[in-house]
């Protein structure tokens, strides 16, 4: 396994962030398999990844949003460089 630098990793969580609030802002209310497929999509153009159960996560909570617009996107908490 590859060991990345504490700054590597808070720019990799960052990047995820922001594909995160990307398929918040676009996506929310599409359903979980487009939703899934967007945030994939901008995890891959961002070069980064998060582990199965973040992503799970992520995408069960911007579905969520369609229901309560208030709670805002979900927080990314761990994401790696790819």
């Amino acid at each position: 396994m590859t060991e990345y630098s504490t700054e590597e990793m808070d720019a990799a969580r960052e990047a995820a962030q922001k594909a995160v609030d990307t398929a918040t802002s676009w996506d929310y209310s599409a359903g979980e398999t487009k939703i899934a497929d967007k945030l994939r999509e901008g995890l891959d153009a961002a070069g980064v990844t998060v582990d199965d159960e973040e992503f799970a996560r992520l995408v069960t909570e911007i579905d969520a949003i369609a229901a309560d617009e208030s709670i805002g996107p979900p927080t990314v908490t761990a994401a790696s460089p790819r």
